[in-house]
Order: structure tokens, then sequence, then C-alpha cells
């Protein structure tokens, strides 16, 4: 799916006509939230969730959690959907028999940096974990769904798209209303430089943070690139590789979680070719290629900085404790 565009500026007459429809969708909402017992499990959990539909930065906050636990010797754990994938689990990711049509893309990047469980039943996938040695459990989204108590709550925020419109769905991309979503929150992971339109509201501790190329990506500095991403917005990846120094002669945007086919890459190739540019990719959407096209994309590695470590500790400490 891609975002419309109008999710993304001031409210006008669609939004409006709409706004009926956002009412039933939150109401829906909030009702099973307040008709659910949630399930508590012998681990910590923790949900790195956000407010929008889209992509906000979700796994690659997830993944900087999961390495800074695991750096201290916690015994941690992935959760996560799969979404994109045919297997309902429970279910342990092994990146070397499952591939995204399995279990979807963010397990498979989940699964390099910890063990990793793709779940429908997120209480059952949790469940699995434990039994499999997890202290703490690191939720991938899942920040709207009831059924597992969370011991901590992270909402992430791309600083530069903020909340859109500030309008719940369809109307907007909100899967909540702010208030609402904050509410049961313990912190907000901001991700850029702005201010997420919304800033001056939030009254919970805010961890900045930034998405930085890896180490391997200066290897594509200086070049001719033409990339491609389906990612939830695939401007940030043309955004990376300019401020990288890299001279983009194409962007080529596809919907988020795009299960790529031979020919899609044939024609990114012959387009690059032509244009005597390097194809460009994310980790993301690398999972997602055809094996035989893999060797003919170059994959762009970023990792996620916090710019205050301390004070992500302290936002951790609790699973830390118990762990």
């Amino acid at each position: 799916m891609r975002a419309p565009r109008f999710w993304s500026q001031p409210p006008g007459a669609l939004a409006a006509s709409l706004a009926p429809l956002s009412w039933v969708y939150e109401a829906a909402g909030a009702l099973r939230r307040a008709a659910t017992t949630p399930v508590e499990v012998s681990a910590k959990v923790i949900c790195i969730g956000n407010l929008v539909a889209g992509g906000a930065g979700k796994t690659p906050t997830a993944i900087a959690v999961l390495k800074r636990l695991r750096a201290r010797g916690v015994a941690a754990h992935a959760l996560t959907r799969g979404y994109g994938g045919r297997e309902t689990g429970p279910l342990r990711v092994d990146p070397s028999r499952h591939s995204a049509d399995d279990v979807g893309d963010e397990a498979l990047l989940l699964a390099r940096i910890a063990p990793t469980w793709v779940g429908r039943d997120r209480v059952a996938a949790a469940q699995a974990a434990v039994a499999d040695g997890a202290r703490v459990i690191v939720m991938d989204d899942g920040f709207q769904n009831p059924m597992l108590k969370k011991d901590l709550s992270l909402v992430v925020v791309d600083a530069d798209y903020g909340i859109g419109n500030g309008r719940v769905i369809p109307a907007g991309p909100l899967r909540e209303s702010v208030a609402a979503g904050l509410a049961r929150a313990q912190g907000v992971v901001m991700i850029g430089e702005g201010a997420g339109g919304f800033l001056g509201e939030v009254r919970l501790p805010v961890l900045r943070a930034r998405i930085v190329p890896a180490p391997g990506a200066l290897a594509l500095a200086d070049r001719a690139v033409l990339a491609f991403a389906g990612i939830g917005r695939p401007e940030k990846l043309f955004a990376t590789l300019r401020a990288l120094g890299c001279r983009l002669v194409a962007g080529v945007a596809f919907a988020d979680h795009h299960p790529y086919r031979p020919d899609d890459i044939m024609r990114l190739v012959e387009a690059a070719v032509e244009a005597g540019a390097t194809l460009v990719t994310t980790e993301k959407d690398a999972v997602r290629l055809p094996p035989e096209a893999r060797r003919m994309v170059e994959v762009l590695p970023v990792e996620l900085v916090f710019e205050d470590e301390a004070a992500l500790d302290r936002a951790l400490a609790p699973a830390l404790a118990h762990a």
C-alpha cells in the first residue's frame, strides 16, 4: 500500500468527508482495547510501535534496542507479526531456510541480530520465545494490539513526516489519536531533526535518534546511482544517498513491502546500465529480491544511532534489571 498524498497535506474536503469513518475506526480500536485483558508472560515485553500507518523507523529502532540489550548479556528475543509472509506461527525464524515470502522482510532483518519469532497470535509467539529462553521480548510493531501485556512502549516518530494531517485512518495516517496513543506509551523515539509536528504535546521522555549510513556504505560515495525502494517512505533512501555524496540519476518508489519479481529487477538493471549508474536499494528491500537478482543490486547499509545512549539506558532500565 502507498499512503495517499492527502494524508501528508493540510486537512481538506476529502479528509473532512472521511471523518465519520475515522470516528468509527478509532472507536472500534478503543473498544477492542477496553474489552481485552492483556496476557502477561514471564519475560519483560518492550514494544516498539508508532502512531501512523507506514514506515516511521520501527524496525531500525527495534534492532538498535536488541543490540543494546544483547551487548549487556540480556537474553533478548524479537517478536513480529511477519507482515507479508505466509507463515502464521508461532515460528522461530531461520534466515538460512526462510524467505521474505515465508516470514516477511522485517523478520529476516531482526533475525540477523537476535532470535526472532513470527506469530499472528502474539501471545502464543511470546510464550514460545519464553520457552526458548527469552528474558526480554522486543516487539516490532503491535502497539495497537492489546493481546500481550507490555512493560515498556516506545512510540517511534519520523521527525520529518510527523503525524501527517493529524487525522485518523482513513481521513489521515493516524492509527489512533495522538492523545490516546501517548497515554499508553512511556517514551517517544524521534528520528530525524524536525519536531514531528506535535513535539509540544509530548509530556514523555523523548529519545532523539538518527538513521545514518553504516561504515560499509562509504563504498557508494561519489558514485552515480539509480535507487529503488518499496518501504514506507522511499524518499528517505534517496535523501540518504544524496547526503552520502552519491549522484542520484533516478529514484524509483514501489509500494511498501512490494514483492519484487524478476521482471521488476530487469527493468531497473536495464535503466541503470543505460544511465551508467549503480543499482542500489535498502537492506529491507534486498531480502525481498529474487535470489538470482541479488548480485545485480548494491545494498545501502544503515543503522539507527541514539543521540543520548544514557537516556536509552534509563528507558530500558526496568528490562535490564529484570534480566
